[in-house]
């Protein structure tokens, strides 16, 4: 049910910062596992990080472990990646979705995106 709209990306050099946002609209989204994904020009989308329903468990794909935390505020309605460390490969337009439970699968229809360039 929730509509999903990333922000918070911009260009930094390496080494920077970034906090993602990705605000939901809907009736309920503490009831939703969440993902970010991102995809670079001519490359695939791929898994970055999830996170449980009330937060608890989380998950990164390996190059980002260290560098990025996923957080969620469901009192907000808002879920969160922040990006530490940043390198060039981590530039992509990055994706939040509603996961299926217990998966890296992403439901739903994908929203804008929010870019993020990070030069050497």
């Amino acid at each position: 049910q929730v509509q999903l709209v990333e922000s918070g990306g911009g260009l930094v050099q390496a080494g920077g910062s970034l906090r993602l946002s990705c605000a939901a609209s809907g009736r309920t989204f503490s009831s939703y596992a969440m993902g970010w994904f991102r995809q670079a020009p001519g490359k695939e989308r791929e898994f970055v990080a999830s996170i449980s329903q009330r937060g608890i468990i989380t998950n990164y794909v390996d190059s980002v472990k260290g560098r990025f935390t996923i957080s969620r505020d469901n009192a907000k309605d808002t879920m969160y990646l922040q990006m530490n460390s940043l390198k060039p490969e981590d530039t992509a337009i990055y994706y939040c979705a509603r996961l299926a439970p217990g998966t890296t699968n992403p439901l739903g229809s994908w929203g804008q995106g929010t870019q993020v360039t990070v030069s050497s």
